[in-house]
């Protein structure tokens, strides 16, 4: 089978490519495919991440596996697309290069039959010049309406002065303790 996605560069300008590839390829295909398409040069870091429906970003899947035990973290090279990739499941978020974070929304347009003679993946379509920069991110972190989130404890000034003038508290000295 053949997946066609469609490539989205998140910009303001509708810059997009339609790639083919074959079901069977690996994340790691696509990504290939994918910085080809766009004019990059492939020097540059890049991971995918699984996400919902509304792109919200999920697992991320790394070219290169930087976990502490060796071949435990999955990379692109482990997954078929078809592994991640079907009917109900269509969206993927791709990120190259992160220092300029180029995020591109990866969608699973159409699954068809392997063309007889044709040459996967292909770029079937390009719309759209790239930018000089990628746009700048603004990444936030869903807090609550104060700063401290979750951990505020309540506590202000005066209910530290519950200590002040205590002196069951045995001092144990910080030189002959802490060597």
């Amino acid at each position: 089978m053949v997946y066609k996605f469609r490539v989205i560069l998140d910009a303001e300008e509708d810059i997009f490519r339609d790639i083919a590839i074959l079901a069977e390829d690996t994340l790691e295909d696509l990504h290939n495919a994918i910085f080809n398409s766009f004019g990059f040069d492939g020097m540059e870091v890049a991971s995918f991440y699984t996400c919902d429906d509304t792109w919200n970003q999920e697992d991320e899947i790394p070219m290169f596996d930087a976990g502490d035990v060796p071949g435990e973290q999955t990379i692109m090279s482990d997954y078929k697309l078809s592994d991640l990739l079907d009917k109900e499941n269509t969206k993927i978020i791709y990120v190259y290069d992160f220092i300029n974070m180029w995020t591109f929304l990866v969608e699973l347009a159409a699954v068809e039959e392997q063309l007889a003679g044709a040459l996967y993946p292909e770029t079937l379509f390009s719309h759209g010049e790239m930018p000089d920069e990628a746009i700048e991110k603004n990444f936030e972190a869903d807090m609550h309406d104060d700063i401290y989130g979750e951990f505020e404890d309540d506590l202000d000034e005066d209910d530290l002065d519950m200590f002040e003038g205590d002196d069951s508290f045995e001092d144990f000295g910080y030189e002959e303790n802490w060597n």
